[in-house]
């Protein structure tokens, strides 16, 4: 039989800190989207706090990320969030969107990249 992996909280709360600087959001603002305080996710991020299955699932979701990556480093899904979806653009072609944002700025473009990443948690809540 194989051994269990002990959870390891800061390793946990280092993968949540990098998976949330990757999507440009601030400790605050993601502390907002999955709405505990600030000072929890610091608390988290810091391996100082062990978090429920519930808080656990709403950090994942938020994150786009999986449970097991978050908990043990790796997952079983080759990047089931971006990659396994199959045709995301079934509404909206990509020359659309690439139409649409060669027409932004540096600075819209940085805004778009924000606004996608603060709602993309809205749109597949936990």
């Amino acid at each position: 039989m194989k051994k269990n992996k002990e959870i390891n909280n800061k390793e946990i709360g280092q993968r949540i800190r990098t998976e949330r600087e990757k999507l440009g959001l601030s400790r605050e603002e993601f502390a907002e989207i999955i709405e505990l305080s600030d000072y929890y996710v610091g608390q988290l991020e810091r391996g100082e706090r062990q978090m429920s299955l519930p808080v656990l699932a709403k950090v994942a979701n938020c994150l786009h990320v999986s449970l097991d990556f978050l908990v043990f480093g790796k997952t079983a899904y080759n990047n089931y969030y971006i990659h396994d979806v199959g045709n995301a653009y079934n509404y909206v072609s990509d020359i659309e969107i690439n139409e649409l944002l060669n027409k932004c700025s540096p600075k819209e473009l940085e805004l778009v990249k924000k606004l996608i990443k603060t709602v993309l948690p809205y749109v597949h809540p936990s």
